[in-house]
């Protein structure tokens, strides 16, 4: 099994979308959202998860990483920006955290930035404004 340790990132994006896509007080059933996630690029190909799958996610029991096939399957389902998938995933099953300029428009993922001190987080957070500075002159 695919050692997740408390992060929960990727499973708690997937909780919470599918809360949003059902209705007032039924969220979106597993069965419903696999068979929205569909790899954009092969539709042919037809669901890349299954509702197992989603549940194991979400309980936090795959015994695998997910792919990038299945997550832009994924994503697709979940109808959110691929920068979204991508950071719960590489938070949830990596250790890597974005960090954001302050207008949001620039990002970097930052390995184990939870758990770095204030100081190192503020370094990383200042590091990541100046490429955003630097990209503007």
């Amino acid at each position: 099994m695919a050692e997740q340790g408390a992060r929960t990132d990727l499973a708690d994006l997937v909780r919470e979308r599918r809360r949003e896509l059902g209705s007032v007080d039924r969220p979106l059933s597993l069965r419903a959202l696999a068979a929205r996630c569909i790899d954009p690029e092969h539709p042919e190909a037809g669901p890349v998860v299954d509702h197992n799958w989603i549940d194991r996610l979400e309980k936090g029991t795959l015994r695998d990483i997910p792919d990038l096939t299945k997550l832009q399957g994924l994503r697709a389902g979940l109808d959110v920006p691929w920068p979204r998938v991508q950071a719960a995933a590489g938070s949830q099953f990596f250790a890597i955290d974005p960090v954001w300029s302050e207008d949001r428009k620039t990002r970097a993922l930052v390995p184990g930035y939870r758990e770095m001190s204030p100081e190192d987080q503020a370094k990383a957070d200042d590091l990541t404004q100046s490429w955003r500075d630097a990209k503007l002159d």
